[in-house]
Parts: structure tokens; C-alpha cells; sequence
């Protein structure tokens, strides 16, 4: 064959298309995105809902089965599930997987833009969102002090904590969760409110009117000018309290005749415990394409960076790391591969019991391994248990073709008496096209694992392809790389050693 010969008469050439495949494939493995399990959530879109005030009743009947009544049209809706609760209405939409999630999302938008006219006036706009499973928190950090409140350690977080993570690489985003925001909280007394004459809404009314800055323009004069700011924001719980409400008969109605103001949490409904002790919690959202395991390591080594610009007091530390279980799971499997690798070298040197024919198909294994890697990437795939299982169940199968010329290339040598070069040529044209065929049907049969449908099919889609290109590319080393090796590396020897002969015995007996 003429890939063969061109191989075994120009070894550099053949050497340097062997290891540029590695580097491929090295770059690949680098870049590849680290799972649990291939990607195989169906496109989910959300629309989420206020009505400002409303109870869930009102929310459900106003609001959620109004675009329920609309959404249930689209085409390819899986399932519609939804929820009401106080002032909030939340419909999951989840596609068939087939469905292209952005054309999901833009068909969501039409149906509640039709709808918009139905809703109530108060009504907020929608919030249409497209979710996936990556979108949550793999990493928790808590945030705890004894010497500061939980509004304090919720400022710190968000200026301090929260910024510094997401300057990360593969960082997506940072939440803040149990965080008691500063807030002015009115505190309403119904019986002054009654004693003259008020109700909740005027407070509401006043409140709003008052507590607002607006632009005020600027004064010009033929020399200067001066830009003027209304101080129409209020500061403090003093001044809320001298706000004005009302005047009846020229008496003046203050809101702290009225209400108490305080300064005190925006939330107090939700609150986050770590050891037991009420805390801030942080949680990661790592790229949808980045590697969780080095997200995960970059985030350990910037916490001590981030403890030394805390307060005295304030002590982060991590309450959750979503890589550990990912960690373990994909060191097994790389451990396994490992094993499998080493377990059929010594098999193929037991059988050949010659080092030199071992070294041979013992090449074809990392050639043809680590290049998949850069299928693997330019694929869109990821580094899974599926994925390292196939390449593990692959290491049996990519030797193969080597064996097959070593073994006819030594033949031609040992009963033939052919020359080394002479050898391995005449070898590889003799089981050349067997060694295709033998890929081609190999090819055939795992490939059309990747045209799946369903879960099942997406998450059998990785393996089938990855096995198939591991065998694609042990093909092209069996043609190539182990017919130069042969006639530059394997030579029958005139004596055979003392293992060989222990194990020809052994063989024998």
C-alpha cells in the first residue's frame, strides 16, 4: 500500500503525523470540559411573573392561567408545570430534546407577548429565561462572624466576596443567598392612621412623592455655571420620620406620627445556617464549557487571597465543593483506562515475548487514545464516565490492527528471511485492506450510537463516537506509524532469552 510504504520510507514523516496527533490531542484533553455525565438536559425555558400585592390565588387565576392557556399551544412542549404563590408566578417549560432551545425561547416570547394585554395593569413584565442544569451552584462558600450582624456580612459579601469570584476564569456568576439587604422599614400604626383620617395608601403616596431625587438643571450666569442636585433622597430613619404626609387644617402630618422607621433587613423570610450558626452563603455558577474540577481548584486557592481584605472577624470558608464527587468519580475511570493500558501491554508481551515487538502495538495504544481527545473537543463533547469508558473498552480494540501487521511483518522476516524494510512492506500489503475492512466494520458498529434519540440515545451518543474514533484513528497508526517501527525496531533474534524460553515452557506444559 502506498500510505505504508510512504511511512516506512520516509520515518520522520511518519513519526511527526504520529506525535502531532498526540498534541492534538494533548491541547484537546486541556480544553476539554469536565462531567459527571454527558450533557443531556432537555431545553427547560422559565417565565416568571410578579403582580405586586396579589395573594396566589389572584396570581394564579390573573396570571398563571392566562399564559398557561397561551403557552400550552407551542410546538414541541414536552411538559408545562407551574406555580403560584404570594405576588409570584413561575411556569417551567420543558422542549424535546430536539428542539433547538433558542427557537424554544423566541416562541415563549411571541405566545406571552400576545397575552400581555390580558394580564393585570400592576402586573411587572414577564422574565422568560432559558435554564439549564449547569446554571446552579456546584460551589457553596459561607460567610460568618461573631462580631458583625447578617446585613453587615451580606454588604461585605456583595462587595468584597461576590466581585473577586467572579473575576475568575470559568466563573459564570455568584450569588448571594440568606443576605439580609439594608432597608428602611415602615412600620405602620393603624389607630394614629385612623385617628386622623389616613390610610396605608396615603403613607404609601407620600412616601413615594417624597423620597426621590430628580434632575434639577443648572443655573448659567455670564461668568459660571452651576449644576444643581436636589437632595430629595432620604438618608436615614430620622429624616423619613420627618417626612410629611399630610396637612389638615394647617396642622402638619408627620410619617413618624403615624409609623416607626427603622433601619433593619429588606428580607427576613429566607436565612442561611452553616454549623448552626445563622451566616451569608455564596454559591458559583461555573461556564457552561468550563472545566468544573479547575473552576473548583481556582476557587480554593483565591479564598486566602479573599480572607486577608475581610474585616478582623469575618471568616470564609467553603461549605460545599460540587468537584469532589466528580473528582473521585473521574479518577476511577482514568485509573481504570490506566489499568486497562498496562494490562494489555503485559498481555501482548507474555504472548510475543519479545520487547521489542511489544513496544511496537504499545505505541498504538496513546497514539490512538490521546488523539481521540481532539475529536472529543472539536465535537463539543466532554471528559465523562461514558467517554473514558469507551476510550478504556477501546484500548482492546485499537491494538488489534497493530498486532496484525507486527505479527505478518515478524513472519515474513522469520520464515521468509525477508530484510527488516522488505518485511514490513510485503507484511502490510499482505493484511493491509483486512485492516481496513476490519476498521470500517468496527466503524459500523459503534457509530450509529451517535444518531440515538431520546436520553438514552444522547447519553450513548459520546460513547459510540468516541469509541469510533478511537478505532478511525488506530486504523491510520496500523497503516502508518507500526509498519516504520517494524522495519526500523523489529528484528527476530538468533537466540531466544531466558523469559522467552520460560514462557514458551510454560505455554508448552
Amino acid at each position: 500500500m502506498k500510505l505504508s510504504e510512504t511511512a516506512i520510507s520516509r520515518p520522520v514523516l511518519a513519526s511527526m503525523i504520529s506525535a502531532a496527533l498526540v498534541l492534538f490531542g494533548v491541547i484537546g484533553y486541556a480544553r476539554l470540559s469536565v462531567r459527571e455525565l454527558p450533557d443531556i438536559d432537555p431545553p427547560i425555558i422559565s417565565v416568571s411573573t410578579t403582580l405586586p400585592g396579589a395573594n396566589a390565588q389572584v396570581v394564579e387565576t390573573a396570571v398563571t392561567d392566562v399564559l398557561e392557556e397561551e403557552l400550552s399551544t407551542i410546538q414541541g412542549l414536552r411538559t408545562l408545570s407551574s406555580s403560584s404563590s404570594e405576588e409570584n408566578s413561575q411556569i417551567i417549560l420543558e422542549f424535546n430534546l430536539d428542539r433547538p432551545v433558542d427557537i424554544a425561547a423566541q416562541d415563549v416570547r411571541d405566545k406571552v407577548s400576545r397575552v400581555r394585554g390580558r394580564l393585570p395593569v400592576d402586573v411587572l413584565e414577564p422574565v422568560i429565561a432559558k435554564q439549564q442544569a449547569d446554571a446552579q451552584p456546584f460551589f457553596w462558600l459561607a460567610l460568618s462572624s461573631p462580631n458583625y450582624d447578617l446585613m453587615q456580612l451580606s454588604d461585605v459579601a456583595d462587595r468584597l466576596v461576590k466581585a473577586r469570584l467572579q473575576s475568575l476564569a470559568g466563573v459564570g456568576s455568584a450569588g448571594v443567598f440568606g443576605e439580609r439587604r439594608f432597608a428602611m422599614r415602615v412600620w405602620v400604626q393603624p389607630d394614629q392612621l385612623s385617628a386622623r383620617g389616613l390610610t396605608v395608601q396615603d403613607v404609601e403616596s407620600a412616601i413615594t412623592a417624597r423620597n426621590v431625587e430628580i434632575p434639577a438643571g443648572r443655573i448659567e450666569s455670564t461668568r459660571r455655571e452651576f449644576s444643581v442636585r436636589s437632595l430629595g433622597e432620604l438618608k436615614n430613619p430620622r429624616e423619613f420620620g420627618e417626612l410629611v404626609v399630610t396637612s389638615q387644617g394647617g396642622q402638619v402630618v408627620k410619617l413618624k406620627d403615624v409609623a416607626r422607621v427603622e433601619l433593619a433587613p429588606e428580607d427576613t423570610r429566607s436565612i442561611f445556617r452553616y454549623n448552626a450558626n445563622p451566616a451569608v452563603a455564596i454559591g458559583v455558577v461555573r461556564q457552561s464549557k468550563a472545566n468544573l474540577i479547575d473552576v473548583a481548584r481556582r476557587i480554593r486557592e483565591a479564598i486566602p487571597g479573599i480572607q486577608q481584605m475581610l474585616p478582623p472577624g469575618v471568616k470564609l470558608e467553603t461549605a460545599f465543593d460540587g468537584s469532589v464527587f466528580v473528582t473521585h468519580s473521574i479518577n476511577d475511570a482514568r485509573l481504570t483506562l490506566l489499568i486497562a493500558a498496562i494490562l494489555v501491554v503485559l498481555i501482548i508481551f507474555v504472548f510475543l515475548r519479545n520487547l521489542r515487538a511489544t513496544v511496537i502495538p504499545g505505541l498504538a495504544i496513546p497514539a490512538s487514545i490521546v488523539a481521540t481527545f481532539a475529536i472529543m473537543y472539536f465535537l463539543g463533547f466532554s471528559i465523562n464516565n461514558f467517554t473514558l469508558l469507551a476510550l478504556t473498552i477501546a484500548i482492546g480494540i485499537v491494538v488489534d490492527d497493530a498486532i496484525i501487521v507486527l505479527e505478518n511483518a515478524y513472519r515474513h522476516q522469520e520464515e521468509l528471511h525477508e530484510a527488516p524494510e522488505q518485511a514490513a512492506v510485503n507484511g502490510t500489503n499482505e493484511i493491509g485492506f483486512a485492516v481496513i475492512a476490519t476498521t470500517i466494520a468496527l466503524v459500523a458498529v459503534f457509530t450509529p450510537l451517535g444518531f440515538l434519540r431520546g436520553s438514552t440515545g444522547r447519553l450513548l451518543s459520546e460513547f459510540g463516537i468516541a469509541v469510533a474514533g478511537a478505532v478511525v484513528i488506530s486504523g491510520f497508526v496500523a497503516l502508518t506509524l507500526t509498519p516504520m517501527l517494524c522495519a526500523k525496531v523489529l528484528r527476530v533474534p538468533h537466540e531466544h532469552g531466558a523469559v522467552f524460553k520460560m514462557l514458551e515452557a510454560g505455554f508448552n506444559a
